[in-house]
């Protein structure tokens, strides 16, 4: 084994990095190789959140931004270990815990024509993404990232799709994932703005602007802070609009795994796994909340560990990412983000008009 040549760019192993990387999650090698990217990564979150609150901006926008502009501690070799735990494992336990948020009896209360439609306008709006990254000079898992994103749940979806995309150059995969994430919240901040006035002028009535938003908004805070603003009821159906889009998770990560899979030597690509750890705990954790009552702290301390445990994964694959890298996507990147998004509202818009659906508001 030859030692690693700094003339060659190579990076000088930390010591006891070969062997803490074997060691059981529960020992001190394990966190001490970690400790300095992982509570880099914890850092920035904590920032995040605490200019969220005062200053009322998207907290996954502000960890990306600040991510971004702390880059060069990625150059620090003993920073790795901790900043790739944070992005992978982090991510898959906040994914995973979002499971907790939803029931199958949502399905019941929403009705089975509006389920038609969400479960149509996700495919649709990835079809679209797919379709129109091809016209746009992209590759098909570019626009399966973004259209899923746009689609499903935002930064959320962003990051579990890329999870079980095919890996090219890890570099340009992260760069892709940090600018459908950055682009995601980005539109969904604009759209919490806009749609309610939107939907006032078209007309709509509370519940079926809930659905609206709820149907066409990315991110759930955004849903959130839309619906509420128009009233309670349109509130209430927002969210739970929102969190059957979240529940459509599991199923679009397992038929994008099985696709790739089979299609994954076009790309060149190593074969995502058939079906991620992640998305079978997500499963179990809907399953035992449509069966058994979750205790409300129980449920509350679930939804505020995901929450964080995403920040600081996001948090983590900023710092990975070179800011000059992610402006490499380009304007038709940009184009084809803001493309699947209007598709998406007039997909809901055309759908809320011809559907029977006057009894939301009666």
């Amino acid at each position: 084994m030859t030692a690693p040549d700094p003339a060659n760019g190579e990076a000088p192993t930390p010591p006891a990095a070969s062997s803490a990387q074997n060691d059981p999650i529960t020992s001190a090698a394990f966190w001490r190789i970690r400790f300095p990217g992982l509570s880099i990564s914890i850092l920035i979150a904590l920032a995040s959140a605490f200019l969220s609150d005062h200053y009322g901006a998207p907290a996954m926008l502000l960890a990306i931004l600040i991510g971004l502009a702390l880059h060069f501690l990625a150059e620090d070799p003993r920073m790795g270990p901790g900043l790739e735990f944070a992005a992978k494992a982090l991510l898959r336990a906040g994914i995973a815990l979002l499971g907790l948020r939803i029931s199958l009896t949502m399905f019941a209360d929403l009705g089975l024509p509006m389920l038609g439609v969400l479960v149509a306008a996700v495919v649709l709006t990835i079809g679209f993404g797919i379709l129109a990254a091809r016209l746009t000079g992209h590759s098909a898992s570019f626009g399966t990232l973004t259209g899923g994103a746009v689609a499903i749940c935002g930064a959320s979806a962003a990051m579990a799709i890329a999870a079980v995309l095919p890996r090219r150059n890890p570099q340009d995969a992260e760069r892709d994932m940090v600018f459908a994430v950055f682009g995601v919240t980005m539109l969904s901040t604009l759209a919490m703005i806009g749609y309610p006035i939107l939907a006032s002028a078209l007309d709509l009535g509370p519940a079926i602007t809930g659905v609206f938003l709820g149907a066409t908004i990315h991110d759930v805070a955004q849903v959130v802070g839309a619906g509420f603003s128009v009233s309670q009821e349109t509130g209430d159906m927002a969210v739970l609009v929102k969190l059957i889009r979240v529940t459509l998770l599991a199923p679009v990560v397992l038929v994008i795994a099985l696709a790739y899979r089979r299609g994954g030597s076009i790309e060149g690509s190593a074969r995502p796994p058939l079906l991620p750890s992640f998305v079978i705990v997500f499963l179990a954790l809907v399953a035992v909340n449509s069966v058994v009552t979750i205790p409300p702290v129980v449920a509350e301390a679930a939804n505020a560990t995901s929450r964080w445990a995403l920040l600081a994964a996001i948090a983590a694959v900023g710092v990975k990412t070179s800011l000059p890298n992610v402006l490499k996507v380009g304007r038709k990147a940009i184009a084809l983000l803001i493309a699947e998004t209007v598709f998406l509202a007039v997909l809901i818009l055309i759908a809320v008009e011809v559907l029977p659906l006057a009894r939301l508001d009666q």
